[in-house]
């Protein structure tokens, strides 16, 4: 996907219809989330209109999207079409709200898709609240035919952000490590996908191993462990262009490389005889900066938002636990102490966009637990649990934890998303087994 060639792609706001105002930012028209006692909320989305009668198939296909999108999030309860009393013909009409109190709809989404002379496609859509009758959203996007699916992530994100005041996460990519064959001669490549799981493609044939891939800042490169010929080595992969380089060529075995929050470094942990520590490397010197000298074992590092501080896991107490840092190195302090099981060793810390938790896996009692806590350890909620979960990973605006889970014997991992609240468990479609996820950052935010 070139994501130059479809930003081309120009978005307006729509008329409001009627003389009503829209709804004040941050006031109506958002959903008051409850994390304690949450009811999805009705929303009625009407099949987008055909511009022309060659138009209907892609007009499908948005409307179709857009419903799985809202749905899978857990905060939406998209209502069957099959119950619609009023059949929307014309989008510029304001609709017969008083249909959709009917079927206890609090918001009605319609829309168009139309073929231009110039062979783009221009989508058009708008956001009612019920209730009121007022508009919330209206706009409108022209791209090429192709990128249908893109605009429907990016409709599906206007809505989900109008409603809940939190930016939306669907027009976003997953790179994961696709497994293929019998268990003893696994093949595995990384492959790219739609959060939703469509559009995959293999970014490696599997001659090699690879393992722990993970999005730059920008999107457009990921960085990855390779283990063929020798040591393992750390490579940055160009998405849209196919080109990859080494980071560099480092003694002994690499692990966990992870972008700092500017795209320029890159922290991973370096093993040296029995111990390991972490490093971080500058992306335009290649100069390396040594960041923890101790004989543990340091890895999985990743930056706090703000690039500020860093976590990371260590086996420094005698078992596996979390551990905050400065970003430059210095002292350490641990922030994963379970208050049910004091044997409990915690694993694979990445920090939520937004900065306010820091996600893990906790293994005891013979269970792997994917889990949240505050940066300072406190607030720890265990969100699932299994015979083995592992890597968790957020959506861009921190809502949702991507992980993967293996059931063990003759079977394979797949992926899985759960909400921070611990609802809305659903496993993520892939052509085959698959672990390792990292999502991307919203892809219509960094385009340039």
């Amino acid at each position: 996907m070139n994501r130059r060639r479809f930003m081309t792609l120009t978005g307006s706001t729509l008329a409001m219809l009627g003389s009503g105002r829209a709804f004040a930012q941050g006031q109506e028209g958002r959903l008051r989330i409850d994390p304690t006692a949450f009811q999805p909320i009705p929303i009625a989305i009407t099949s987008f209109l055909p511009g022309s009668p060659s138009d209907g198939d892609v007009g499908n296909g948005v409307t179709q999207v857009i419903t799985n999108n809202l749905k899978r999030s857990g905060l939406f309860a998209p209502i069957d079409q099959a119950a619609f009393i009023e059949r929307i013909s014309n989008m510029d009409v304001a609709p017969q709200f008083q249909n959709w109190k009917t079927l206890n709809a609090q918001a009605l989404v319609t829309g168009r898709m139309t073929r231009q002379p110039d062979g783009r496609l221009k989508a058009e859509f708008r956001l009612w609240d019920v209730i009121s009758g007022q508009q919330l959203a209206g706009q409108q996007y022209f791209t090429s035919p192709e990128y249908w699916r893109r605009i429907a992530h990016i409709i599906s994100d206007q809505i989900y952000e109008r409603m809940t005041g939190e930016k939306g996460y669907f027009d976003s990519r997953v790179v994961f490590v696709d497994e293929t064959g019998p268990k003893e001669r696994r093949v595995k490549r990384l492959a790219i996908m739609d959060q939703d799981g469509a559009n995959v493609r293999y970014l490696t044939r599997g001659s090699d191993l690879v393992l722990t891939p993970r999005f730059s800042p920008n999107s457009q490169e990921i960085t990855y462990m390779e283990f063929g010929q020798g040591d393992p080595k750390v490579y940055l992969y160009n998405i849209e262009t196919g080109q990859r380089e080494i980071v560099g060529n480092f003694p002994g075995m690499t692990f966990a490389p992870r972008f700092s929050p500017d795209g320029q470094r890159v922290i991973m942990s370096l093993q040296q005889g029995g111990n390991s520590n972490l490093f971080v490397m500058d992306l335009r010197s290649r100069s390396t900066t040594r960041l923890t000298d101790t004989p543990a074992i340091d890895t999985s590092p990743s930056y706090s938002p703000d690039g500020s501080r860093i976590c990371f896991e260590s086996d420094r107490g005698g078992r596996s636990q979390i551990y905050v840092m400065s970003a430059g190195g210095g002292q350490a302090q641990r922030i994963s102490f379970s208050k049910d099981d004091t044997n409990a060793s915690y694993s694979t810390p990445v920090w939520s966009p937004k900065g306010d938790y820091i996600a893990f896996t906790r293994q005891g009692g013979g269970q792997f637990a994917i889990g949240v806590m505050k940066p300072d350890g406190s607030g720890e909620r265990l969100l699932t649990s299994g015979f083995h979960n592992e890597g968790p990973t957020f959506s861009p605006n921190g809502r949702v934890l991507m992980f993967f889970r293996d059931p063990g014997g003759n079977g394979g991992p797949s992926l899985y998303s759960v909400d921070i609240s611990g609802r809305n468990e659903l496993k993520v479609p892939t052509p085959g087994f698959a672990s390792d996820p990292a999502w991307s950052p919203l892809l219509s935010s960094t385009s340039g």
